[in-house]
């Protein structure tokens, strides 16, 4: 059973600083990103977008403020509750697409559902063979879905990484920079499916990218510049609070 919290994402009060750094990289006071939505998440390098997502995954957790997902607070579980909860409800396509070279494509795109029984499940309840589904959906050739991941191009690489984290119909789907390995047709198709799987499946997509051509699909652009106060001038590094 799906959990239904009113938010997928709800940050707040947010504060993080890396280890022996002079200041915060994120002071955010807000970010909340209801159930089913999605949005565009740009911003120049540097600005924390990288950080941000660690955070939003449980992979970091903050110095101060609350980072929930479906209203669960990464910093109340442990380790192991913290593994649980991303397996059962985030999907994430990695910018450098973390896959498993020397497994199959099927098998690497398979693979969340070796962890989750609650994915595996839904993935049951689709019908069919859902990983064969999502490739097929991302015009991936048939001949290919048997061939080592480690074998294919980037561009298909980063296909099988989307159909990974589609898989199981996660709460939140994550998606770092997942088009900059497509060229403009194979971009295009790729987010067509990606945002009419998420939407068939009613999970949430927090999209990150460069490419402002794509920001007109999705129902909410944020500026991550703007939200984020430790970046903005006579802030004072580590409080918030103007000089």
């Amino acid at each position: 059973m799906r959990p239904t919290a009113q938010f997928a994402l709800d940050l707040q009060g947010l504060r993080y600083r890396w280890p022996g750094a002079a200041g915060d990289t994120l002071q955010i006071d807000r970010l909340q990103l209801a159930a089913g939505a999605s949005v565009f998440l740009r911003g120049p390098s540097g600005c924390g977008k990288s950080t941000l997502l660690s955070l939003v995954a449980g992979v970091l957790l903050p110095q101060a403020g609350t980072v929930k997902l479906l209203g669960q607070d990464w910093a109340t579980l442990g380790s192991a509750a913290r593994d649980r909860l991303r397996a059962d409800h985030l999907g994430y396509i990695f910018q450098q697409f973390n896959l498993l070279p020397y497994l199959s494509v099927l098998d690497n795109v398979r693979l969340p559902l070796r962890f989750s029984r609650r994915r595996a499940q839904r993935a049951a309840l689709a019908g069919n063979d859902a990983a064969e589904r999502l490739l097929a959906g991302t015009g991936l050739a048939p001949a290919l879905w048997r061939q080592p991941a480690g074998a294919l191009s980037v561009g298909q690489q980063q296909r099988v990484a989307a159909a990974r984290a589609l898989i199981g119909a996660p709460e939140l789907v994550i998606a770092d920079e997942p088009t900059s390995a497509l060229d403009e047709d194979l971009r295009q198709s790729f987010m067509a499916l990606l945002l009419a799987r998420c939407a068939e499946a009613g999970s949430a997509l927090l999209f990150v990218s460069h490419d402002l051509r794509l920001a007109e699909r999705f129902e909410r652009v944020i500026d991550l510049p703007a939200i984020n106060r430790a970046l903005l001038p006579g802030v004072q590094a580590g409080t918030g609070v103007a000089a």
